[in-house]
C-alpha cells in the first residue's frame, strides 16, 4: 500500500516499514518504519501516514478477513541511528585505550 496506493504527497519519500508488532487480541497495531530525508521531512510523513490510517485499516480488514478494525500506530524506527551511536562510542573508546 506505501508503495503505490496512498496518494498523499507527504508519502512521496522513501518509506520502509521495518517492523510491525500486533497485539495478542489483534486490536493494535506498532508499525515502525525507516523514513529517509529531513527531520521536517520525517515529521511530515508521520503525519501522512496517520491521515492514511483509517484508509490502511480499512484495506487490511478486507484483505486479511479480519472481523475487528484494528488501531493502527505508525512509529519512526529509530534503531539504526541507535546502532551507528553506538558502533561510534565503541570507536571512540577503542581509540583512546
Amino acid at each position: 500500500m506505501l508503495a503505490g496506493e496512498l496518494k498523499d504527497p507527504r508519502l512521496a519519500g522513501l518509506v520502509t516499514v521495518t517492523e510491525v508488532r500486533v497485539s495478542p487480541d489483534i486490536r493494535q497495531a506498532r508499525v515502525y518504519v525507516n523514513v529517509y530525508g529531513s527531520t521536517a521531512e520525517q515529521a511530515a510523513t508521520l503525519k501522512g501516514l496517520a491521515a492514511a490510517s483509517g484508509f490502511i485499516r480499512h484495506e487490511l480488514i478486507d484483505r486479511l478477513h479480519l472481523r475487528r478494525a484494528l488501531d493502527i500506530n505508525f512509529v519512526l524506527d529509530r534503531t539504526e541511528e541507535y546502532g551507528q551511536r553506538i558502533e561510534e562510542l565503541l570507536r571512540r573508546t577503542k581509540d583512546t585505550g
